[in-house]
């Protein structure tokens, strides 16, 4: 996600003006899976009583997030996304998300 911002000048009368931009530096190194601690919750809110198993506390870019969450939904068999540092998989399933991440070699413990 490559945002950019506008640095203080909302208008200009100057035709000759030239916009700066401020690049948002997304270079994020991502933690090896020993130093990652993740918690495994179940969530129900505003998913119409649906519930989702919610693995927060991933910090590394995103293409990595997203390679975790594809490999998580590919050996639960299931759907979910994976975005904003955090990884929705489908259904209740805390016990296996749980041990699948700690057998990858990451902290992961349940939460509620």
């Amino acid at each position: 996600m490559s945002k950019k911002r506008l640095s203080g000048v909302v208008y200009s009368t100057n035709p000759d003006f030239q916009y700066q931009y401020e690049e948002e530096s997304e270079n994020i190194a991502t933690l090896s899976p020993e130093q990652q601690r993740l918690i495994v919750s179940l969530d129900r809110r505003q998913r119409a009583g649906k519930s989702v198993t919610l693995v927060t506390g991933f910090i590394g870019s995103e293409d990595d997030l997203q390679a975790l969450g594809k490999w998580l939904k590919q050996q639960c068999g299931v759907g979910g996304s994976a975005k904003d540092n955090e990884i929705l998989i489908q259904g209740d399933l805390r016990d296996k998300v749980v041990t699948l991440l700690t057998n990858k070699g990451y902290k992961a413990k349940r939460g509620n």
